[in-house]
């Protein structure tokens, strides 16, 4: 080091060296531990996720993707008061970001510890296949305070009673009920051992719940046909939004990244 510069001088250039970074490549950086705090998510690595995150704030502390997946980190991590203060910091910075309105709405009647215990659902569980799946929307909604702790990708259970089927959480707490046509086919299957892995497929605690049906196993009974009906299937794959939601200047930014490296 040269005698005449300080260690003040060598801060000094330092800074200004970080001031006069590209902002091509700190973009670059966001965008590659963003990916890495979903993927981190998508496996249930929550405190890895929280981590990661924090990290990118550190660089970016308007980053509302960020923290839209930080608040859902501290959620899944029973956090409820720390989710809350961070959704509220999303929406001081754009107070109509959809996101952070449902997700701050249905914390704030769910209490500090409460939250399901659930495995972590892979991208192909909503794939819809021809007479074993269904999308199911669901009736007479249970209390406010339990579904505003089920998220999308939940699993839960059908429990088949004398005239309908209700859907339960995995440790029975009501969610809801399947409308009485679809009650009544499944209501016939179950009791002949026909069997069904069933996942929250999207949810507002105050207006309505979809249930995702897909049938694991024939029955014991031969001729009772498909569970449901084979007219319409579509093929899609399901990711929580809180994890990869993203603006349009950031998805713009990653395809003139990948032009630039071409």
């Amino acid at each position: 080091m040269n005698a005449d510069m300080s260690s003040k001088d060598v801060i000094s250039n330092q800074t200004d060296l970080d001031i006069k970074r590209p902002a091509s490549i700190l973009m670059k950086m966001d965008v590659s531990l963003a990916q890495k705090a979903i993927n981190l998510a998508l496996n249930g690595k929550w405190e890895e996720a929280v981590k990661t995150n924090l990290e990118i704030l550190s660089l970016s502390p308007m980053d509302v993707d960020s923290l839209n997946r930080l608040a859902r980190c501290y959620s899944e991590l029973g956090q409820i008061g720390k989710a809350k203060k961070t959704t509220q910091k999303v929406l001081d910075i754009d107070p109509l970001d959809s996101i952070a309105q449902k997700c701050l709405e249905k914390w704030l009647v769910v209490k500090t510890g409460d939250r399901q215990k659930i495995g972590v659902t892979s991208l192909e569980s909503f794939l819809e296949e021809p007479g074993k799946t269904k999308i199911a929307p669901l009736t007479h909604l249970g209390d406010t305070g339990i579904l505003a702790c089920v998220d999308s990708g939940d699993e839960v259970r059908l429990l088949p009673h004398a005239h309908r089927v209700s859907v339960t959480t995995s440790d029975g707490k009501y969610l809801g009920r399947l409308h009485d046509d679809l009650a009544a086919r499944l209501r016939n299957l179950l009791k002949n051992g026909r069997k069904y892995h069933v996942l929250v497929k999207s949810i507002d605690p105050k207006k309505e719940v979809s249930v995702f049906i897909r049938e694991i196993e024939p029955g014991n009974k031969p001729g009772m046909g498909p569970s449901f009906s084979t007219e319409k299937i579509e093929y899609i794959a399901f990711t929580s939004p809180e994890l990869v939601h993203k603006d349009k200047k950031l998805m713009e930014f990653q395809e003139e990244i990948t032009e630039e490296e071409m």
